[in-house]
């Protein structure tokens, strides 16, 4: 397939999660007809949009099974750069609080793209299936409009069978994000109705986040009340931009349903549903 690019926009996709509800390196786990894992298919939709850069964050202990599993299919069509999120990158003046080992969150992700990433940007997660339409509404706003935004999914198109879910739910007023609410354990019996719509990580976003990020991660880690497991989450600078800043996020709703593998037991179900959307040619060319 020919892929056509109008602006320069990056896809920074975040890796460097273990996956704890899976079980595993669920990145990392073939649903595809030919192996591919989720990340391929996020990959090929967003090139297919018109992003023409993918930043990979991981950690450097699964850097050669990721290069070996995704890296070498996903660098036949779009430049691929690699970032590590290591636990040491942190602001000048700070270190990590003894005994600490948990990750510092989706913040800090972002965080360690700085000084790689200076053109306007999507945010995903690795393990999440956002669908082609999402991908193309995220480039045409991210590379036309002057505000942060994001791709919204209605809660019921988010859920699995097989247990709860984490996602922010959103508060929006005609089309525009007015506050963002982490919710961890979701499901369709949790009181909130189904239409509601909730962030599944899917930002678009300008480098000029980059500071705003970095004086955040500062007041974090100044006011931390659990050192050993506090978490600095990109949805909290967002909400706080919102609130402190006056910053505009458009909200893209979208009809597209989520896949993922949140739970060992929801492989099933997303090996079937991708293999459809195969039969329908939404892949030809992966």
């Amino acid at each position: 397939m020919v892929f056509t690019v109008n602006k320069d926009a990056t896809l920074i996709v975040m890796a460097a999660g273990m996956g704890s509800r899976f079980g595993g390196l669920k990145q990392l786990e073939p649903i595809g007809p030919n192996g591919e894992v989720i990340l391929d298919f996020s990959v090929f939709d967003a090139v297919k949009a018109g992003f023409n850069k993918a930043v990979m964050i991981i950690r450097r202990d699964i850097e050669k099974d990721f290069r070996e599993i995704v890296g070498k299919r996903i660098e036949k069509y779009v430049d691929i750069e690699y970032v590590f999120q290591d636990m040491e990158n942190i602001p000048e003046g700070f270190s990590v609080p003894d005994g600490r080992t948990k990750p510092w969150g989706t913040g800090h992700a972002v965080y360690c793209c700085k000084d790689v990433v200076n053109t306007p940007f999507a945010l995903i997660n690795a393990d999440d299936y956002y669908g082609q339409s999402s991908f193309k509404i995220l480039y045409d706003e991210l590379v036309s409009g002057e505000d942060t935004c994001m791709v919204g999914y209605k809660l019921g198109n988010t859920l699995t069978e097989n247990g709860t879910v984490a996602r922010g739910v959103c508060d929006v007023d005609n089309g525009i994000l007015r506050s963002i609410t982490e919710h961890t354990a979701l499901d369709k019996n949790s009181g909130i109705p189904l239409d509601t719509i909730v962030s599944m990580n899917m930002w678009g976003l300008k480098p000029q986040i980059f500071d705003k990020v970095s004086s955040d991660f500062v007041d974090f880690l100044k006011d931390m009340k659990n050192p050993l497991k506090d978490e600095f989450y990109i949805p909290f600078v967002i909400d706080r931009a919102i609130k402190e800043d006056g910053a505009r996020v458009k909200v893209l709703s979208t009809d597209e349903k989520w896949y993922g593998v949140t739970y060992r037991e929801d492989k099933e179900s997303v090996v079937s549903a991708i293999k459809k959307l195969f039969a329908e040619g939404l892949y030809d060319g992966i």
